[in-house]
């Protein structure tokens, strides 16, 4: 049943969302200064699928929030995609970093403006399968997108490292207010998919680590702790051990 208010109204939760979802990520880098565990690879992706977003939601008319999405998604997936090349394990040059991302950003802008200017009189007239064609590059780019994480997962027995859970709850609340906005909106079943696919492959992040944690978390915590005690009964050792010899010492200072 379509209902402009609920689609507005969700739409633009999706977004505000969406709008901030990145920023705990990019201060968790920026603190850390170490990108171990993220997949540089996989925010390259998300900042590509930005540009089809993009031209699909515009040459479209979809709603205010839904042309907005890609653009601050793509911005901070930008933000997080330099980090992720600047430190470590990656460390890129800054030289070679800026070259690469006025490239990416040039590239981005060309084609959404001229693939906007083209493809939207076609839409307008009736003819669909352009933004069809689109919306699947779309959709590729966003799954084959969340497929690094899995093999950072994979590395270490689905534990996730490097991935701020903020940030993937945020971004998959996000994708979950924009599929309803959808579904109370134009019931594009294109743009339902691009949302789902997020929330999916989100999901089975958090279960993986959720399944690590049961499997090997605790073990490993409790190993930690005994550790982290063994460490301190050395140290307590140690330092009573050192004042026995002074004890023993004969005093010197005397004459």
């Amino acid at each position: 049943m379509y209902n402009a208010v609920a689609e507005n109204v969700l739409g633009t939760i999706g977004t505000v969302f969406w709008c901030i979802q990145l920023v705990p990520q990019i201060i968790r880098n920026y603190k850390v200064k170490d990108c171990e565990g993220l997949p540089p690879l996989m925010l390259f992706l998300w900042a590509a699928s930005g540009v089809p977003f993009a031209i699909y939601f515009f040459a479209t008319d979809g709603s205010i929030p839904l042309r907005i999405q890609p653009q601050l998604f793509t911005f901070f997936c930008l933000i997080s995609w330099i980090q992720s090349l600047y430190y470590p394990p990656v460390a890129m040059k800054r030289t070679k970093l800026v070259a690469l991302v006025f490239a990416f950003v040039l590239v981005a802008v060309g084609l959404e403006v001229g693939f906007i200017l083209w493809l939207r009189p076609l839409y307008r007239r009736g003819i669909e399968w352009p933004m069809l064609i689109i919306g699947i590059i779309a959709s590729v780019l966003l799954a084959v997108g969340l497929l690094p994480p899995y093999f950072e997962l994979a590395k270490r027995k689905g534990r996730v490292i490097g991935i701020n859970f903020v940030f993937l709850t945020m971004d998959s609340l996000g994708a979950l207010f924009s599929i309803l906005s959808v579904a109370f909106g134009t019931m594009d079943i294109m743009s339902i998919v691009l949302y789902a696919i997020v929330l999916g492959l989100e999901i089975g992040i958090f279960l993986s680590h959720f399944i690590w944690w049961l499997r090997f978390g605790r073990s490993e915590q409790e190993k930690e702790v005994d550790y982290s005690s063994d460490e301190n009964i050395e140290n307590d050792a140690t330092v009573i051990a050192s004042h026995e010899d002074d004890k023993e010492k004969p005093d010197t200072t005397s004459v």
